[in-house]
């Protein structure tokens, strides 16, 4: 076994041309075994595997620095420096993180499981060695692919690296589309000539020349205007080297992204151009296994644990949220003839897909461009429409300022639908959906919607869509509840935006939101055995919140806020400032906040993880008791406690 003797990139430099094919295929078998098992990206990580091996034997790292973009993408990188022992613990608790992870590694920069954001830490890596002879510079690589160069801020960045002529080779790992000329004499011969220092002299040469002439200016629009017209001539460019060269960046390739030593002749011709260099590399997502290249929609992009020998997903037997909010969303859509849905990139993960089947014109996929979205859905807001955006939680955040001021400020109607909302699990720190009611908290006049269950789920979509303004709804990952699982008390449905009480009791008064609502009534239950009578409380819109639950709670002796997101700034702290008013700081009763503490929490499954932060029915139950000091009156202390 290749793998097992690769502790470090060191290792393969030693290894022939047979060896490294052989080594290619102990990692695919590797990463199918071990994604089989965990769940994660697999498709894209059997795309990269000789891509992967030609980085590390062409370059020096940790001396020199990759950045992937997205991070899913480093599986293979993280077999060859080092992990490959421990990459059967790949997305378990106190195993391998599905992203690089500096903890983890020297050889990891950046976790970056947020798309195009590689560019730019790229040209702040490679900012000090602009000024350092090229031969000793450290070298910046930058692997961009899965749709990275979709969104803006990989423009931006890509602006400034042509601008500020940085040492960036940037690999444009293209495995979305294909060319119809990809591997020729010709192009390896253009490459070569492209890369030949003397050629890069000779250009800076004739720039220094013409910024002395009197007539500088003149001098530059023309000679700029006469290559333009040489090079549309000479080469006929296609569109994506023509752009990223009238940025300043290099463009080579492109290139057979399976072929090593192809690869490392590339590289090392980037490796000649002093400055930008782009470099294009076709590889095939899935690639060497069978399931994975015959799946048209995604070629197994991130999947579920499956069998390994079929591709197939293990049933879970449950149906889940995402699943009721497809359905759901087909038959609005059949009702409403002006709703529209948005998607960045991912209309499968967000269950749009079979709306678009159904009416494509109906769902618009903006690329990975979270901000596009959310400014876009309010131009469809103005212009008559009802734009509903399906995001995951947390790439909400990475357009707070257009939800904040382009549907905020105008009071857009515009309606977020945020899966995966609260503790994820298994992606770890970035992909876990906390922040998204502290964020929208902050936004004046948006409404807040939180189900509890499939139903409540279907009637508040229902009544986002006939609101007025922005409206948030958020519902976690994993198994829905059916609200006959919340209790006689649930079967009689709320009206509109209402919160209802599921149980009662005198002693506290716990206003859970959410899927903390399940839990909630557990926690009821235990405290009961112990001789605590607990009320529960479906609190359904956070924003704006039920008089009658305010009331219900400025009557209680103690009140209990839980929720699946942070407890700083989060509904237990909207619940607290909108009771405040109603009765006044005197008035105010003690107040429990239970929520997701302010950290990065690491990767794990989500139940773990909700058990060891305390928002699990035995941790409700047991911070109850440890606030009511055992006499069944709160402490004098407690009031925000997390």
């Amino acid at each position: 076994m290749h793998l097992e003797r690769i502790s470090s990139p060191a290792d393969l430099k030693a290894l022939s041309a047979d060896e490294l094919g052989l080594l290619a295929e102990e990692i695919r078998e590797a990463i199918v075994t071990a994604v089989a098992r965990s769940g994660g990206h697999l498709g894209p990580n059997l795309g990269v595997v000789e891509l992967t091996i030609a980085l590390h034997r062409v370059l020096d790292s940790p001396r020199d620095r990759i950045v992937w973009d997205t991070g899913h993408q480093a599986y293979v990188h993280k077999m060859l420096t080092g992990r490959a022992a421990d990459f059967s613990s790949l997305r378990t608790a106190g195993g391998l993180a599905g992203y690089p992870s500096r903890e983890e590694s020297e050889h990891d920069i950046v976790e970056n499981s947020h798309a195009s954001t590689a560019l730019s830490w790229a040209a702040g890596l490679a900012w000090p060695e602009r000024t350092r002879p090229h031969s000793e510079q450290r070298r910046t690589v930058a692997v961009v692919g899965d749709g990275a160069l979709t969104g803006g801020m990989a423009y931006e960045a890509l602006n400034n690296i042509g601008h500020h002529d940085l040492p960036v080779t940037i690999i444009l790992n293209d495995n979305g589309r294909s060319y119809a000329e990809t591997i020729s004499r010709l192009s390896r011969r253009v490459s070569e000539l492209r890369t030949d220092p003397r050629v890069h002299r000779l250009r800076r040469r004739i720039d220094r020349i013409n910024g002395r002439l009197p007539w500088a200016r003149l001098a530059r629009r023309l000679t700029e205007a006469n290559l333009r017209a040489i090079k549309t001539v000479v080469s006929d460019a296609p569109a994506l080297q023509s752009f990223v060269e009238a940025l300043g960046v290099s463009y080579l390739g492109p290139f057979d992204g399976h072929d090593i030593a192809a690869l490392e002749r590339a590289m090392h011709q980037a490796h000649r151009v002093e400055g930008p260099v782009l470099l294009h590399v076709l590889t095939e997502k899935g690639k060497g296994y069978g399931p994975a290249e015959r799946d048209i929609e995604k070629r197994l992009h991130d999947t579920s644990q499956f069998d390994p020998e079929t591709g197939l997903a293990q049933p879970s037997g449950r149906r889940s949220w995402t699943a009721a909010f497809s359905d759901a969303m087909v038959v609005l859509a059949a009702r409403r003839e002006d709703v529209v849905m948005l998607t960045a990139a991912m209309p499968g993960s967000t269950g749009l897909l079979p709306l678009a089947q159904t009416d494509a014109a109906r769902v618009i996929d903006v690329g990975i461009a979270e901000q596009h979205a959310v400014t876009s859905a309010a131009g469809l807001a103005y212009a008559g429409l009802v734009p509903v955006i399906a995001v995951y939680s947390t790439f909400l955040s990475r357009a707070f300022d257009q939800l904040n001021l382009d549907v905020g400020l105008h009071g857009e109607h515009v309606v977020l639908v945020l899966d995966r909302a609260g503790i994820t699990g298994d992606d770890g720190p970035s992909h876990h959906g906390v922040l998204d009611m502290a964020l929208g908290l902050r936004v004046p006049g948006l409404t807040v919607l939180a189900p509890s269950c499939e139903e409540d789920l279907v009637a508040l979509l229902d009544v986002a869509v006939d609101l007025d303004g922005p409206v948030l709804i958020r519902f976690p990952k994993g198994a829905v509840v059916a609200r006959s699982a919340l209790g006689p008390l649930a079967l009689t449905p709320a009206e509109g935006l209402a919160g209802r009480t599921l149980r009662d009791g005198a002693d506290v008064c716990i206003l859970a939101v959410g899927d903390r609502v399940a839990p909630a009534l557990a926690a009821a239950d235990r405290l009961s055995a112990d001789g605590i009578e607990a009320s529960v409380h479906d609190v359904r819109c956070v924003r704006p919140l039920d008089p009658a639950l305010l009331d219900i709670a400025a009557q209680a002796s103690f009140v209990v806020t839980v929720e699946n997101g942070m407890v700083e700034g989060g509904a237990g702290t909207e619940i607290a400032a909108r009771l405040r008013e109603r009765v006044g700081p005197r008035g105010m009763p003690p107040i429990l906040h239970l929520g997701v503490p302010t950290a990065f929490i690491p990767h794990g499954d989500p139940g773990r993880i909700l058990a060891e932060i305390g928002l699990d029915a035995a941790g409700i139950a047991a911070a109850v008791v440890r606030a009511l000091g055992g006499a069944g009156r709160p402490a004098p202390d407690v009031i925000r406690t997390v």
